[in-house]
């Protein structure tokens, strides 16, 4: 463990103006707040936030950084309150430990909503302070070091969270071993005999070539010095997860990999990066498709290099990065080395404004404002999601546009993606496009130096069918909203005609202002919303007609049998003259809370649900009127609607009544099929029972030694109630499969 004094000397080595006191007050407040907690390992659960404050340290981070490392868990695992941070150790020390007590609480690997949620929820913390990103990951980095100390079922969702979310956090932000450790950190747990295989055979590659490593090394530095060439040589084997993932991805064995090995070329300055790359393929021989020059255009994390693959000693492929020491500083370190110690104001409790400056020209910084520019124009979470995993984890092609500019895409990506890229517009305008001068067709995938022009018409709308074939999620996102624009367009100006058609029958005049004026009355705000409402059939013109020039109220209104009155309209309408109406079961039942909750029927006109046919609200219903003048309510998939199939005149398009006050349940049956072990009736039970849910009967229709089918039968509030038990009861362990059963 390290100890007080060490911490302190390491902050100052890079910082000597750190306040030391400072330091220590929080060094003593954090160990004498963790008391006597232990870890998993039986360490001295302090050791933990002492040890990520030791790897901050490597970061070269300000003093508030390291000192809200030390204090990270006090607020989450003792008594101590953000508040008495924030008097002790100053308001910049408190945010970042509120941020990352924030994060800790997220649970990043549940279920594709709620982790969009939890996604969007850390986003948000880390762009309000970039610091608790940092104090984050280090937290993780530790943890993860340590992760054989857990319980097997907890490291795999550790290590799988690691994976799919912090990993590639880290290296968007450009902190590539970082990254790297994490990555092989999970590799260890979550396949643990391929990280055997793997570091095993990378070990005896590494002996094997440690000669040659030696020998490249003494070349390249030689070479470089003969050329008055001032320079660092070093290098390395690949991590286990990279080998893994190339073996994967290209499908080829160990022994087919041919670059295992990697050297890194530090010089003093821009010009002589390409004065080295010169020389290196002057000497040997170059790999073609293999060089690529991410200094004259850095990827998004900031990261600048020149990249180029030689046939070296040995007929051996060997990796090149070509770099100044300020590029290997942003290489290694990422956007923390734009939140070095020298950007903060004086101490802990200095105001951070000299760091929020140094970050704005960070494309990584960017990135992520820019994902919270996409939280906040109101995309679904789940979009959301798409869009920050695609972007997390793809590799990049650089395109250009007929000016010039850059646009980075995702690999993979296409000129539809290209056309978004640049502007929303200029994406739902496209109608084709060119590549380096010729006409090209919109699914072709871009390549890095592409130019690209989009050709563009003002007619076009975007087609739903691009959606499957672009891959970033802000192309995605943009053309769902066009298309919901576009079909809603439509539903407007057919809602707005047989408005009008309805109008003139009755020898009036249409307005907008005057619809306008009576939409609160068929519970509507909008214009639009209530023409959209009349063009998709919810709403009847009759019923807007009405509510325009309302008829004299003492009169008798009649309402057609079989007229769709919509979500709104004709309960609207009935409010707005003081009508009341409802609908029993029998014509011989009179109290109101028998009645069920239908609309588009007669008042006073007997009701009654087909015996066994499973509808609830939500679903699409239809009234079939028998010889008596009673209805009998049917779901619309019901078999037993066939027998009716050559009597329209008896259909009735009937709705359900959304308004109802009354809360009844209604019955619906599930077919669940699950593992055969002791709980599992249980575990269904539980999850029915906990979402407000009835159990009415429950029959076993197939039994086995693995799995069993049931059949249970429920009571629901509606459809989207049965939706719910239905999707939670998929995702237990124990349940293969659940659907539901219609009638």
């Amino acid at each position: 463990m390290i100890r007080q004094y060490q911490l302190v000397e390491r902050v100052q080595r890079y910082n000597p103006e750190a306040d030391e006191g400072l330091l220590n007050k929080a060094y003593v407040y954090a160990m004498k707040a963790h008391g006597s907690q232990k870890r998993a390992s039986g360490d001295p659960f302090f050791s933990h936030p002492l040890e990520v404050a030791g790897i901050l340290t490597e970061l070269r981070l300000d003093d508030a950084t390291i000192i809200a490392a030390l204090l990270h868990d006090t607020v989450e695992d003792t008594d101590t309150s953000l508040e008495d941070i924030r008097q002790r150790f100053g308001e910049d020390v408190s945010k970042i430990v509120e941020g990352v007590t924030k994060i800790e609480r997220l649970d990043l690997v549940s279920k594709r909503v709620e982790q969009a949620e939890n996604l969007r929820r850390l986003i948000i913390a880390v762009s309000e302070d970039f610091r608790v990103l940092l104090v984050k990951l280090a937290d993780r980095l530790h943890n993860m070091r340590t992760l054989e100390f857990m319980p097997e079922a907890k490291r795999a969702r550790i290590a799988e969270e690691t994976l799919d979310i912090y990993a590639p956090l880290a290296g968007r932000m450009g902190m590539h071993d970082m990254r790297e450790e994490l990555e092989d950190l999970s590799f260890r747990w979550l396949h643990p005999d391929a990280y055997r295989a793997v570091t095993e055979r990378l070990e005896a590659q590494k002996n094997r070539l440690a000669d040659l490593i030696t020998q490249i090394e003494g070349e390249l530095y030689g070479l470089l010095q003969e050329h008055g060439i001032k320079t660092e040589v070093s290098g390395r084997a690949k991590r286990a997860y990279s080998v893994w993932r190339k073996m994967e991805r290209k499908s080829i064995s160990f022994e087919q990999l041919s670059d295992i090995l990697g050297f890194r070329i530090i010089v003093p300055d821009v010009a002589m990066c390409y004065s080295a790359l010169g020389l290196v393929h002057t000497r040997w021989r170059t790999v073609p498709g293999r060089f690529k020059d991410y200094i004259s255009t850095p990827k998004q994390n900031d990261y600048q290099s020149l990249h180029t693959t030689v046939i070296g000693p040995g007929h051996q492929r060997v990796e090149l990065q070509i770099r100044t020491p300020e590029m290997h500083e942003v290489a290694e370190f990422g956007v923390a080395a734009h939140v070095l110690y020298k950007d903060t104001s004086n101490g802990a409790n200095g105001s951070c404004k000299g760091v929020r400056q140094s970050l704005k020209d960070s494309r990584a910084y960017q990135w992520l404002h820019q994902l919270v520019d996409l939280i906040e124009t109101g995309e679904s979470a789940e979009d959301f999601l798409e869009h920050t995993k695609l972007e997390l984890f793809q590799d990049q092609v650089f395109c250009f546009t007929p000016k010039g500019r850059l646009i980075a895409l995702p690999r993979g990506a296409t000129p539809i993606d290209f056309a978004y890229a640049v502007h929303t517009d200029v994406g739902n305008s496209c109608v084709g496009c060119k590549i380096n001068g010729k006409m090209a067709p919109l699914m072709t995938e871009l390549s890095n130096g592409d130019e690209v022009e989009i050709i563009r018409s003002d007619a076009q709308i975007p087609p739903a069918a691009w959606e499957s074939i672009v891959i970033t999620g802000k192309a995605r996102a943009a053309i769902r909203r066009a298309s919901r624009t576009a079909i809603r367009a439509q539903y407007v100006d057919i809602g707005r005609q047989i408005t009008k058609r309805t109008f003139e029958r009755r020898g009036k005049t249409y307005s907008d202002q005057d619809v306008q004026a009576s939409a609160s009355r068929l519970g509507h705000t909008h214009l639009e919303d209530l023409l959209a409402a009349v063009g998709r059939g919810e709403l009847s013109a009759r019923l807007v007609a009405d509510a325009v020039f309302p008829p004299d109220t003492g009169k008798e209104i009649q309402i057609p049998i079989g007229q769709t009155a919509g979500d709104d309209g004709w309960f609207g309408l009935r409010r707005a003259m003081g009508l009341k109406f409802r609908f029993p079961m029998t014509s011989g039942e009179k109290e109101p809370s028998d009645a069920l909750p239908i609309r588009g029927v007669e008042p006073n006109m007997p009701v009654r649900f087909s015996p066994g046919s499973g509808a609830v609200p939500g679903d699409r219903i239809v009234g079939i009127m028998n010889g008596s003048g009673a209805i009998t309510i049917y779901p619309i998939h019901s078999p037993e609607l066939r027998a009716f199939e050559d009597k329209p005149e008896l259909w009735l398009d009937v709705r359900w009544d959304t308004e109802s006050e009354r809360k009844n349940r209604f019955p619906a049956e599930i077919k669940v099929t699950a593992m055969n072990e002791p709980g599992t009736l249980a575990q269904i039970a539980q999850v029915i029972g906990e979402n407000g849910a009835n159990i009415d009967n429950v029959r076993m229709i197939a039994r086995n030694t693995d799995f069993h089918e049931m059949l249970v039968d429920v009571e629901v509030w509606d459809l989207k109630h049965l939706n719910r038990i239905i999707r939670l009861l998929r995702e237990r362990d124990v349940v293969s499969a659940a659907s539901r059963v219609s009638n």
